[in-house]
């Protein structure tokens, strides 16, 4: 047998490993309640990937902060929100906010909810597992199953909130109702970022809103079950966010990372508090003044993690519509700041981040 016929062998072997996964339909948590001790090798990530699993220690790194007290009725504490804002957007790419008006209630009860799903009958659960991502709701483990170099230790549930809200009948009984409640409130703070990331960019605090970037919210309930091996894996792999901007609810067990000055760095949950993150199509409109970075996520060993990502995106288009076209908005190019990216559709944006796999940035096909 050639080295070729070998390789192949090999291909075919992994692809049957992964496909014998998800035709259990029963996700990673499936694994851990069938007693798993050693993680199956499609989970086990290359070790240059896990030897810095330690967050930098510098007490100089730490995310931003932000107060968004009163920044609809004090012009003042407004601008100084702004400034903030448009400092972590342009050095970090993220930053946590408090006092963003969802009450501490919702987000533990939205919480909750998406434990119950993934923690339910595995039976009942299997019923909403799919892969077409056309569907309103579907749980799965890893939107790239099938395309990634390994698989990450993580199941998920997604629901796509438009606009205008689905009928909750057709999401899951156990989670439906915070999710409606959720949805709405997210979708109210996430207008009044877009404001103030319009205004610290030089636009007027439509601009962003106008650009319907705030049109479609998919909310991913995200479960990360103890894992037997948290060494040899990773709860997410280092990636960036395919999306206008992300909102982030996560427990107290913590585990985020975020790439900062070529080191990773903690970004430790305070109750209350959201992260928001700026995402690949916000630096491409704002022409790298918004920075969209890396992030991940650690296993553990101890107790399973849960978060909920909230990802505003682009609508939702059908067959045949005409597509539209992103690139840097015109009214912040100049001479001196030519444009850095071509156009692109979301469709083509998406079909290249998702078959790229991980490791370079999505736009760095874009530049001009």
């Amino acid at each position: 047998m050639n080295q070729a016929e070998v390789e192949i062998g090999s291909q075919n072997e992994w692809y049957a490993e992964i496909k014998a996964f998800d035709d259990t339909k029963f996700g990673v948590k499936g694994l851990v309640d069938a007693g798993l001790t050693k993680i199956p090798r499609i989970f086990i990530h290359p070790q240059h990937d896990l030897h810095d699993r330690s967050a930098c220690k510098d007490s100089h790194f730490s995310i931003p902060i932000i107060d968004l007290q009163a920044v609809s009725t004090d012009s003042n504490l407004r601008a100084k929100a702004i400034e903030k804002i448009q400092n972590a957007c342009e050095t970090w790419g993220f930053f946590q906010i408090v006092n963003h008006g969802i009450p501490k209630t919702d987000l533990e009860g939205m919480l909750a909810a998406i434990g119950r799903f993934h923690e339910q009958d595995a039976e009942v659960k299997k019923e909403f597992y799919t892969r077409d991502l056309r569907n309103k709701t579907l749980f799965l483990s890893n939107f790239d199953l099938f395309q990634a170099p390994v698989v990450s230790w993580r199941d998920t549930l997604g629901l796509v909130m438009d606009s205008i809200p689905p009928e909750p009948e057709s999401l899951p009984v156990i989670c439906s109702d915070i999710a409606m409640v959720y949805s709405k409130q997210v979708h109210r703070l996430g207008i009044t970022l877009f404001e103030l990331l319009s205004e610290g960019i030089g636009l007027n605090p439509n601009h962003l809103k106008d650009m319907e970037c705030a049109e479609r919210i998919t909310i991913i309930g995200q479960y990360y079950p103890p894992c037997p091996e948290p060494e040899l894996t990773m709860g997410t792999r280092s990636h960036c966010d395919a999306d206008f901007m992300t909102i982030l609810l996560q427990d107290q067990i913590g585990g985020l990372q975020v790439l900062h000055e070529n080191q990773w760095v903690d970004v430790p949950p305070i109750p209350g508090a959201l992260i928001v993150n700026i995402g690949d199509f916000l630096q491409l409109l704002s022409n790298d003044k918004l920075k969209s970075v890396n992030h991940r996520v650690i296993a553990k060993q101890e107790c399973p993690r849960i978060s909920v990502a909230c990802f505003f995106r682009t609508k939702f288009f059908e067959p045949g519509d005409d597509l539209k076209c992103y690139g840097p908005i015109k009214e912040l190019l100049s001479e001196e700041n030519p444009p850095m990216y071509k156009e692109t559709t979301a469709q083509d944006f998406l079909k290249h981040y998702y078959s790229k796999g991980s490791g370079a940035s999505a736009l760095l096909h874009l530049k001009l």
